[in-house]
């Protein structure tokens, strides 16, 4: 950890407010005439995901903290817990099910995520923008009903239930957006 001024602080940047650790998501300096500046910083609780807009001073000093990012590869599922293993030193850590939520139904075994790390411990999972899934069970097109779009349910093999267009077969595998869930395109792996 590095003792920086308030005013150097940039968006992006990792702070130890009172040991609690924040993401800077915005910043504003405002020096109005010949008073004395004003620094609002828009910050993320990394624990809690809570977003608050902070008033400092700009001389006052804080830590500013450097996370260790790393490739990893989701292996198991370990009762409530999921493991994943180093892809580069092939150590396994294990993340509770409250960490990654919803994020698991975008994951098969052996797909690739980025873990954060500070201090040894694990603060968030990172998916990647486009995931590969098959679909399990949808219901046959309509032939010929091409005028408008129309979409229909389809569950994937992880069990998420999405919108596909209406000419996707069951057993086809798609690319899924995991930000929102959507579907995107045909794979071209294939059947």
């Amino acid at each position: 950890m590095a003792a920086t001024k308030m005013i150097d602080i940039r968006r992006g940047m990792v702070l130890n407010m009172e040991g609690t650790l924040f993401y800077c998501l915005d910043r504003d300096l405002n020096t109005p005439g010949n008073w004395r500046a004003i620094l609002y910083l828009k910050l993320k609780n990394m624990t809690t995901g809570a977003i608050t807009d902070e008033r400092v001073h700009p001389d006052h000093k804080v830590d500013v903290v450097y996370l260790d990012t790393k490739d990893y590869t989701y292996s198991y599922k370990d009762g409530e817990d999921f493991v994943f293993v180093d892809k580069e030193s092939f150590e396994p850590v294990t993340l509770s099910g409250d960490m990654v939520g919803d994020m698991m139904k975008y994951l098969r075994e052996n797909d690739d995520v980025k873990i954060t790390f500070y201090d040894g411990r694990a603060l968030s999972m990172e998916l990647p923008q486009t995931v590969t899934l098959k679909v399990t069970e949808t219901e046959p097109g309509i032939k010929g009903a091409t005028a408008a779009a129309q979409t229909k349910a389809a569950t994937l093999e992880t069990g998420l239930v999405i919108q596909v267009p209406s000419f996707i077969t069951q057993g086809e595998l798609i690319e899924v957006q995991t930000e929102d869930g959507k579907y995107l395109r045909r794979s071209k792996e294939g059947k």
